[in-house]
């Protein structure tokens, strides 16, 4: 009976031991994405800078060792354009268009973190939920910036919901933390041939692909 009520006792202690470090945690960082997926004319797409930012709750379930870590996240992917230029007849003046297609999602991971050290792994599932999407266009003429325009994007002809998955490694010391991270999607994101902005063949499936760089910060890591 003294061992029964030892042993319940030990593991009461070390559960909120492992509460005690629970809690709260923001994260911030550069979304570097593309498309991914049996598209036709892959060179037309090339990486695009995003960010994404949010909120981060770690559980312990084996002391520091391993836990679970759920997050909320306002993440912006998406592609770059391939450039357009071309050079005026007669004037010899050269014409450049740039742009790129914004993707805003809220993401909702669920990640199994590993701690070795100050060294990190994690790994899980995630949902995503699309918020809205602009198409951003800048025109330069001999490299002097002649229009920009960004436009709001209908996204009827897109999946609301994108299931995918997240793997990364990282480093920590005391509460702030530095990872990189891999996001993938299994789904594709276009719900059907959209002939106002897509090429249908190119687009039928295409997923997202977002390496995550972030510095994150966790208030019980302090505590």
């Amino acid at each position: 009976m003294k061992k029964l009520i030892l042993s319940i006792a030990i593991a009461l202690a070390g559960f909120s031991a492992a509460q005690a470090q629970s809690g709260v945690g923001i994260r911030a960082g550069g979304n570097f994405s593309n498309l991914s997926g049996d598209l036709k004319e892959e060179s037309k797409y090339e990486n695009k800078v995003g960010f994404h930012a949010g909120l981060t709750y770690n559980i312990p379930v084996v002391g520091n060792f391993f836990s679970i870590q759920p997050e909320l996240l306002y993440s912006n992917k998406g592609f770059k354009y391939e450039d357009t230029e071309f050079t005026v007849p007669v004037t010899n003046d050269v014409f450049r268009r740039e742009g790129n297609m914004n993707y805003n999602y809220l993401e909702l991971p669920v990640l199994a973190r590993i701690k070795a050290g100050p060294i990190y792994f994690e790994a899980g599932p995630q949902a995503s939920y699309l918020l809205s999407v602009n198409n951003n266009i800048k025109e330069y003429l001999n490299n002097e910036r002649q229009n920009s325009a960004t436009t709001e994007i209908d996204k009827s002809d897109m999946k609301d919901f994108e299931f995918g998955y997240a793997a990364g490694v990282g480093i920590t010391s005391g509460m702030l933390s530095i990872g990189v991270r891999y996001n993938g999607s299994i789904t594709d994101f276009m719900d059907k041939s959209s002939t106002d902005y897509f090429d249908d063949e190119n687009f039928r499936d295409a997923r997202h692909s977002t390496i995550m760089l972030s510095l994150g910060l966790n208030f019980s890591a302090g505590q």
